[in-house]
């Protein structure tokens, strides 16, 4: 399993929101809403935002909040519903904290489907504006979500196509094809359903049911179309630093493409795990692991995630941990082939050279590459140092490197020469691979198996002309916190707002929000919650109701009020949720509000 990461404290997850339409067939629907807002909210930079995949596993399970929010490590968890009924629909949303499973909030849209995107704005702004109230200040943009495009068919069609795709195999692909094609055919630049149909052929292309040209040629002209519509879409970005890498061997290329991705939302999981792929493939140790971090951060329950973790600790010769990680990535999903490309090599690393040898003679047919069984097997008789059987593979290898899969076999060769110490022929297959442009030199040339040939002068060479230095420039930005108001304005603005507080009790509305008093005050909503944050060290909730509970105390002790209960005089002083008085009331003064009364 992945190690748990430490719990970002301004971070959510949210959890698949609950179908509650008569038609079941709607099921699409609410996850097409689900997503849409976990897409929202991650663009705030500040907030850590669970992924799809994680937030998903617990669809339709009935698991306790604390428990979902320990294995996600997120402070807080989203929880809501749709119902449909014609074109009505009714969302609902409650925010709670994961580890006292704390409702904090709650509201009800009912709205017209016909404005869908700006109801999912409208839900993913409150939203954000009430997790900022609770955690603490970042900057909201004045938009999440933007109209993708006028057609509503077009775009339900669409979520039908990415609700298939998410099941992950060749049927439903291949179905999601299908409601993609049907979404283009309504509205031709709808740059989401371009980028959905490109994923979809480069993962018919990458599992081999389409050829590899022809999926990867698709997925290329497609995205470069979304692009061409829409420049801030990142897995469109993801998709072409794929490309960039694995088609063209374009190492800095696909650098810069990855980097855009995550310049974009730096919540985009696929992006992480990828970026932390080519820093480990490069050479650059430290910064693998800082984003396969931040990826086990947004995606700890991803079988990908795991899949990246598991290469990382192979790359960084901590075998135990990857086979370990290899072998659970297998016990989910026996036919994963990544998983079979580097389980064989950690297990030679290891001196298993017998298994790797046999590797191959249990697995499912269907997901054998003839050239990684052959070349799986020269390893393995070349640790055992068998020259005749290393001759007899070595010789097939060679002939299937005239073939189609000539990559493949090529780089079986490579690692051959380097676990039989064949310095100058690992040195002439280098020279000839980067004359080729083969991307799998990228993807071979730091691998452990080559560790004979990195003493060697020439390596330090070839890898600066792989992976320039100046790529990896290491300058720190001082990104330090920006002040939203001058020194002047910061000092004025505080007063007025403690003359307000003090004179206007505003605190004993209950519907008073950040962005209302920000309103009253003349500021925008950032500006204050920045004030409130940096200038008086509190949230917005903690700010507000530090004066609720002591506008109760001062009810409660007021003999006028003693045929008034505690949970009336709650809702009087401003409170207007039993959960959220008791809560702040002990947080406040140590103390339950009956003992307090008792005192």
């Amino acid at each position: 399993m992945l190690e748990k990461s430490e719990k970002h404290p301004k971070s959510i997850a949210v959890l698949p929101f609950v179908n509650m339409s008569a038609d079941r067939e709607t099921d699409f629907f609410c996850d097409g809403i689900t997503e849409e807002i976990i897409n929202a909210l991650a663009q705030i930079e500040e907030l850590r935002v669970t992924s799809r995949t994680s937030a998903f596993f617990f669809k339709e399970k009935n698991i306790p909040i604390t428990e979902i929010g320990e294995q996600l490590g997120v402070a807080s968890l989203l929880e809501g519903s749709v119902r449909l009924a014609g074109k009505k629909m009714r969302i609902t949303a409650q925010l709670i904290q994961a580890d006292e499973d704390f409702h904090f909030w709650s509201a009800t849209w009912d709205r017209n489907m016909d404005n869908l995107f700006e109801v999912q704005d409208e839900v993913s702004l409150e939203i954000a504006e009430k997790l900022r109230e609770h955690f603490g200040h970042f900057e909201i943009k004045e938009h999440l979500v933007s109209k993708q495009t006028d057609n509503l068919d077009a775009y339900t069609l669409f979520l039908k196509g990415r609700y298939h795709f998410n099941k992950w195999n060749p049927e439903d692909i291949k179905t999601a094809i299908q409601f993609y094609e049907q979404a283009l055919e309504l509205d031709p630049k709808h740059p989401n359903s371009l980028v959905g149909l490109g994923d979809s052929y480069s993962f018919l292309a990458t599992t081999g049911f389409i050829s590899y040209e022809e999926g990867w040629g698709k997925c290329a002209e497609l995205t470069h179309q979304a692009l061409a519509i829409n420049d801030r879409l990142p897995a469109a970005y993801y998709q072409l630093a794929n490309l960039a890498f694995f088609t063209a061997a374009d190492f800095e290329q696909s650098f810069q493409y990855i980097k855009k991705a995550l310049e974009i939302n730096a919540n985009h999981v696929e992006s992480q795990q990828f970026i932390s792929f080519l820093y480990i493939v490069s050479g650059h140790k430290e910064l693998a692991q800082k984003h396969i971090k931040l990826a086990l951060s947004v995606d700890p329950l991803s079988q990908e995630t795991l899949f990246f973790s598991a290469y990382l600790d192979y790359m960084l010769e901590d075998f135990t941990s990857a086979l370990n990680k290899l072998n659970a990535c297998l016990e989910v999903n026996p036919k994963n082939i990544p998983v079979h490309s580097v389980k064989p090599n950690c297990l030679l690393m290891m001196g298993q050279a017998e298994e790797v040898i046999h590797y191959h003679d249990n697995l499912p047919q269907d997901i054998i590459i003839p050239a990684n069984e052959i070349g799986s097997r020269a390893l393995g008789y070349a640790v055992l140092k068998d020259e005749e059987k290393v001759n007899y593979y070595q010789e097939q290898l060679v002939e299937f490197a005239k073939g189609d899969d000539s990559f493949t076999a090529d780089i079986f060769l490579f690692l051959l020469y380097g676990q039989t110490g064949q310095t100058e022929h690992a040195f002439a297959w280098i020279k000839r691979a980067m004359k080729a442009r083969n991307p799998l030199l990228l993807l071979r040339f730091a691998d452990p198996l080559m560790n004979v040939i990195k003493e060697d002068p020439r390596y330090v060479e070839v890898q600066q002309q792989l992976f320039p230095s100046t790529l990896f420039s290491t300058k720190r930005s001082n990104k330090s916190k920006k002040a939203l108001l001058d020194k002047k304005a910061t000092s004025e603005y505080k007063l007025h707002l403690l003359s307000y507080i003090e004179e206007e009790a505003p605190y004993l509305n209950p519907d008073l929000s950040l962005r209302s008093m920000a309103e009253y005050l003349g500021l925008h909503p950032n500006q204050l919650s920045w004030l409130i944050n940096e200038c008086l060290g509190k949230n917005f909730n903690e700010f507000i109701n530090h004066y609720r509970v002591e506008a109760f105390k001062r009810l409660a002790k007021d003999p006028a009020n003693a045929h008034i209960t505690v949970l009336g005089l709650a809702y009087e002083s401003g409170f207007n949720s039993k959960t959220v008085f008791n809560t702040y009331f002990k947080k406040e003064t140590g103390l339950t509000p009956k003992q307090f009364l008792k005192g």
